[in-house]
């Protein structure tokens, strides 16, 4: 079933009664409501923002992800279900206990997906994508042989131009690409909860202070599904402002078209797709690779 987002810009009090998330405009006799089971995401971006403690652990019983914002509105943390699986203690031990050549093969397929989606996007807006389909092919064990980050460097000089740098405080249109990353990240770490894995413990990021190395790893064959978007939005803005039209049509990426084989469906369902098969990896033999989209 496609999960809603819902996306709070004003201010409201968010309560929860008979299975619904109650929503009422402050000061107003207006009054919505959206059965918590239709939930997948509420990205609550409004400062004067209520919500009440029942509605919180309904929405985490559901594994909602709920998405916080700062107050340059963007997206700084969120509330995961960490129950999610009732296999979840066996399936913990088998990712703490796998072993490194198996994460290096997992990595190696997360890299070779991702290049190769970075070349079909260049291909299908018209641009040189040759190099990326050929070091798609060349990656190794680890990417030993750092292929991403080359690919990375031809692919966004032939996305954006020359003069384009991918940092998270550079110039336009890296705001697009960070608020689009966030709602990604968040994404994937909905789904590895929801398959039982532990998104801190990834299977190539491993920075202390990252509480989702797994949901770095696992996002990466996805971000040119944000690109997609960043590079239509750009095309068509007159300014390098984020604007709230922006960030409705960055929400989109969840919903999607992903195809994964013969199957297409919204991304949001295809990532729970792709952590259930990363979750079967760790359990040892009985699956081998990662269900990752083909852009």
């Amino acid at each position: 079933m496609l999960k809603k987002t819902i996306y709070i810009t004003n201010p409201y009090y968010l309560r929860y009664k008979n299975r619904q998330m109650v929503l009422q405009g402050k000061g107003k006799e207006e009054v919505r409501t959206v059965p918590v089971e239709d939930i997948g995401f509420v990205v609550i971006e409004h400062p004067q923002v209520i919500i009440t403690m029942p509605l919180l652990a309904a929405l985490n019983a559901n594994n909602v992800a709920v998405i916080f914002c700062d107050e340059k509105h963007m997206p700084t943390s969120m509330l995961l279900n960490l129950d999610g699986h009732h296999l979840q203690n066996e399936i913990f031990r088998q990712q703490i206990d796998a072993s490194v050549p198996l994460k290096k093969n997992l990595w190696k397929q997360t890299v070779t997906a991702k290049i190769s989606n970075q070349g079909a996007l260049l291909k299908k807006l018209n641009k040189p994508y040759g190099e990326l389909v050929s070091l798609a092919r060349e990656v190794k064990s680890g990417d030993t042989s750092n292929r991403e980050g080359i690919a990375a460097r031809l692919y966004w000089k032939y996305l954006f131009g020359d003069e384009f740098n991918r940092e998270r405080y550079g110039a336009f249109p890296n705001a697009l690409l960070n608020y689009g990353y966030i709602l990604l990240r968040s994404a994937v770490a909905r789904s590895l909860t929801g398959s039982g894995l532990l998104p801190t413990l990834g299977i190539h990021h491993h920075n202390k202070y990252n509480a989702f190395c797994l949901a770095d790893d696992i996002m990466e064959p996805y971000r040119p599904y944000v690109d997609e978007i960043v590079y239509l939005i750009k095309d068509k803005k007159r300014d390098d402002n984020l604007t709230k039209e922006d960030k409705t049509e960055l929400l989109q990426v969840l919903t999607a078209d992903v195809a994964i084989g013969k199957n297409k469906r919204p991304l949001m369902i295809a990532l729970a797709q792709t952590t259930a098969s990363l979750a079967r990896c760790f359990a040892g033999g009985e699956q081998r690779h990662v269900s990752y989209p083909l852009f």
